[in-house]
């Protein structure tokens, strides 16, 4: 067992609100994580914060007529605001524009510099005359190389989804002054990425059966493909300033600063650093950064895979030397993505539940810990996963009310009815519960009914597989093992029948209801991760110390929970109904504010093409022979195809969705007589057909029967 934890989320964006795929794919599976360690005992560290820089940021202050601080204060705040509302236990959540952080980005900006990690490079990039910048990706709109999309972005097309320079970009015209750009030479410096590419190999190597496969998959794709050197930095007012750099003249970095994949990881570092300077500890951050006796699990969701896998690895050992030493990350339990009601989650089609709006809706906290629940039982820990309205519905009523609140109000009542409202005392209780804990630990017992050993084993067996799935990040397992043991208590209780003994053998009623107290203190603690609400004022109403992972236990609670620690005679209070029923109306409520109402209504049927200009296109079957992965690009694959006799090249946007040992001798489709196009300085002879769904996944379009390579498809 590690000395501690240093936990991570990726930073969120602070240029918009969190939505619920947001909290499924960092957030919510971290929390859960955070609270079961403390809960446990185990020293724990959980950082977070804001990422405030780069050019969506710059963006939105367009769109809003504001400044960039004006949009980072309102989404941090309003992001942070909800983060507390839903339950997440952060020890800090800052922000990256603070001084500190520009301050250890500069230092390590710096430090790769001395050590000959960074080079400059002089390259052209388009330039807004008028408005005097060069400019970003994302603020240059034009024609597309490949397919003749004439509302194609700087970097990519999302007609055809090719990837290209933004110099390649047909008739570019600059967002900002509408004005076409010229071609301006600008610097900038790259991090020498590759150098660390053998490092990196044997650091995936030695974590290959501990990391789940699609992080392995992702991660060795990169790599397999060779590691190119990566810009460092942009052209743009908005970020960490470079002036006063030893080894660089302050002309050379004038309207530049810090490209954003570089400085944001960093915040983990600068936050963790604000934090224990705010204790009056200021050194006390190498203890979780520089310290091999700690274990650091950061989670992301699966688009930021290789920034933590490769790139903050690479960053942290070039950092490492004599006194700065750093650690690696041990887990990086990347979630896939979570879609809402079967389709992507989308704000400009108002596809979207945005965190804030459901806490400010739903204000009693027993709904953020439905919402946690049914967001557990639907986390895309292996593939997309989805949440709808009417599975909160159906969680809520037959699993947290029929099952967990079932039992807790029908054990408290039937105390309240009989007891007095008192954990009761029935002959022999002191041996009872020495045999126990000698039944746990396999000894003879004389005086457990084979009910009560039915249910100690179940609370055993559920207890171990509880936090076994949770050390493997198996969340939605983990918690499954807490609702069995629900179950088995309700089944205890009906098999008692202690209404029954209530009448003919109080000593037995009183050993049933001894025992079902029990496991509510159990329950209590088991459920704290996913319900802290609930399992609050659960702990609140039967006299416990209320822990629920906020803070490190005095103990380890999760350890104990087996045990029956409930003193008899202790009085408990009277508790209302924990979870109501949700009603259908509720859910037809909640739907009908999905979707963007007026453009279902105004929108305008497909353009029809003649079918003369259709037979233009010349369609045929061709076989994959080779894939790899194209350098700097994460969603481009390089394909040699054979076509009859002939062999093609094609770049196509599928990298995200396909390895290139998938596709290898897969029969596919292609656009044949399509025009040669330039996509990242390599030429694409054609185009493959990829059908995507509501989630966004491409799929091949391919023939059922094996065909052969150059049929035509008509």
């Amino acid at each position: 067992m590690p000395q501690r934890t240093l936990i991570t989320s990726a930073l969120p964006y602070a240029n918009g609100y969190i939505h619920l795929g947001h909290c499924a794919g960092a957030y919510l599976p971290a929390d859960i994580y955070a609270r079961f360690l403390r809960l446990s005992g185990e020293d724990v560290l959980y950082v977070c914060g804001s990422d405030e820089h780069g050019v969506a940021i710059t963006i939105a202050a367009d769109k809003e007529k504001v400044t960039p601080k004006d949009i980072i204060d309102k989404y941090h705040n309003a992001n942070k605001s909800a983060f507390d509302k839903f339950g997440m236990t952060f020890d800090i959540y800052s922000r990256t524009s603070g001084d500190h952080h520009h301050k250890v980005a500069r230092e390590f900006f710096s430090d790769f510099l001395k050590k000959g990690y960074l080079v400059a490079r002089d390259e052209e990039q388009l330039y807004d005359e008028e408005a005097k910048m060069f400019l970003p990706d994302r603020y240059v709109e034009g024609t597309c190389p490949n397919c003749g999309n004439e509302s194609a972005r700087g970097d990519q097309c999302d007609n055809c989804g090719a990837y290209y320079n933004q110099t390649e970009l047909k008739n570019p015209k600059s967002l900002i002054s509408g004005k076409t750009p010229s071609k301006k030479t600008t610097k900038h410096w790259y991090f020498k990425f590759g150098e660390f590419q053998q490092f990196l190999e044997e650091y995936i190597n030695s974590n290959e059966n501990l990391w789940k496969d699609n992080v392995i998959s992702q991660t060795r794709s990169w790599l397999k493909a060779g590691l190119a050197d990566r810009a460092i930095t942009r052209d743009l007012d908005w970020g960490v300033k470079l002036s006063g750099i030893e080894g660089i003249d302050d002309s050379e970095v004038t309207g530049k600063v810090l490209y954003v994949w570089f400085d944001a990881v960093l915040g983990y570092i600068s936050n963790t650093q604000e934090y224990f300077a705010q204790k009056g500890k200021p050194e006390e951050w190498r203890k979780w950064w520089q310290d091999a006796g700690t274990d650091y699990i950061a989670f992301i969701g699966k688009d930021n895979i290789v920034f933590h896998t490769l790139i903050f690895p690479a960053m942290l050992h070039g950092r490492t030397d004599g006194e700065n030493k750093y650690i690696l990350p041990k887990n990086v339990p990347a979630n896939e993505f979570l879609n809402l009601q079967g389709q992507k989650f989308s704000k400009s089609r108002n596809w979207s539940i945005d965190l804030q709006d459901f806490t400010n809706e739903f204000t009693n906290p027993i709904m953020t810990d439905v919402l946690r629940y049914t967001l557990t039982m639907n986390l895309p820990e292996n593939k997309d996963a989805d949440f709808s309205w009417y599975d909160f519905q159906a969680r809520n009523n037959n699993e947290l009310a029929a099952i967990y609140g079932n039992f807790v109000n029908r054990t408290i009542q039937f105390l309240f009815k009989n007891f007095e409202g008192k954990v009761p005392e029935f002959s022999n209780r002191e041996q009872f519960k020495n045999e126990w804990t000698d039944y746990l630990n396999e000894k003879d017992t004389t005086l457990l009914s084979d009910n009560d050993k039915l249910l100690i084993d179940e609370l055993a067996r559920h207890t171990k597989q509880f936090e076994k799935n949770l050390r493997e990040f198996k969340h939605r397992d983990s918690l499954t093992s807490v609702m069995s043991v629900a179950r088995a208590a309700n089944k205890y209780f009906n098999d008692e029948e202690p209404w029954k003994s209530i009448k003919n053998d109080q000593d037995k009623c009183a050993k049933t209801l001894f025992v079902c107290c029990q496991i509510l203190r159990s329950l209590s603690i088991l459920f704290s991760p996913y319900l802290p609400n609930s399992s609050k004022y659960l702990q609140e109403i039967l006299g416990e110390n209320v822990e629920t992972g906020e803070a490190i236990s005095s103990e380890n609670r999760i350890q104990n929970v087996v045990f029956p620690n409930l003193e008899v005679g202790r009085q408990i209070q009277e508790p209302k109904i924990i979870f109501g029923r949700i009603e259908n109306d509720f859910v037809e409520a909640q739907v009908a504010k999905l979707g963007d109402k007026k453009t279902e209504e105004a929108k305008p049927l497909e353009d029809l093409i003649a079918y003369e200009d259709f037979m233009k296109t010349k369609l045929r079957t061709a076989k994959v022979i080779s894939a790899e992965a194209v350098p700097k690009s994460k969603k481009l694959l390089k394909l040699q195809v054979e076509l009859d006799d002939e062999k093609r090249q094609i770049i196509a946007g599928i990298a995200e969705h396909y390895t290139p040992e998938e596709i290898i001798g897969q029969t596919v489709v292609i656009v044949a007589n399509l025009k040669p196009a330039k996509i990242m300085g390599l030429e694409s002879q054609g185009m493959i057909l990829a059908a995507s769904n509501a989630e966004g996944k491409l799929s091949f379009v391919s023939p059922k029967v094996d065909v052969g390579s150059g049929a035509e498809v008509r």
